[in-house]
């Protein structure tokens, strides 16, 4: 029998602020309570959790120079290396209790990380995904996932697409992210 694994996607502060909004409001507070509850309960079973955070390097080599998403990261400024992947302190991996990081370098979480080989080595077959942005991350995921022959759940209440103010100004750079 395949063992299950949940990826929390991109629930970094960068992410989190740009899908949810910087300030506080009622739709943050309560995406970030959700996820924190099920994070707890699910480690409280003893499912794996992994934590899958985008982490690009300065400049963005990652990136096709010229590509709208290169573009889109210059004119952001965020998702580098370090404090630009730190996972929101609400829901922050444990990994004294085991919680593992990967850091990817493109939208989905298997392109530009060790994510498979973890799973593979893990004998994980069942994935739970949840995330920001669902149009993004967990789309492109979840179908990366699926022709990699896992079992995939999405946990609809668990995602988030960006919030109408929060993508406010970001303009054409901004546009085909999501």
């Amino acid at each position: 029998m395949a063992k299950s694994a949940l990826l929390v996607v991109d629930i970094q502060n960068g992410v989190v602020d740009l899908v949810l909004g910087t300030g506080p409001s009622a739709r943050k507070e309560a995406f970030l309570q959700r996820m924190s509850t099920t994070i707890k309960a699910v480690r409280k079973a003893g499912v794996q959790i992994i934590y899958c955070v985008i982490d690009l390097r300065k400049g963005h080599p990652e990136v096709k120079p010229h590509s709208a998403l290169h573009k889109a990261l210059n004119f952001m400024g965020r998702f580098l290396e370090g404090e630009g992947s730190k996972v929101h302190a609400s829901i922050a991996p444990q990994e004294d209790e085991g919680d593992l990081i990967v850091y990817k370098r493109r939208v989905s979480a298997f392109v530009g990380s060790d994510l498979e080989i973890i799973l593979r080595s893990l004998g994980v077959g069942d994935l739970a995904v949840a995330g920001l942005s669902t149009s993004g991350v967990v789309l492109s995921t979840v179908r990366q996932a699926a022709d990699l022959d896992f079992d995939v759940t999405v946990l609809e209440d668990l995602c988030a697409e960006f919030d109408s103010v929060a993508g406010e100004g970001f303009g054409d750079e901004f546009e085909g992210l999501g």
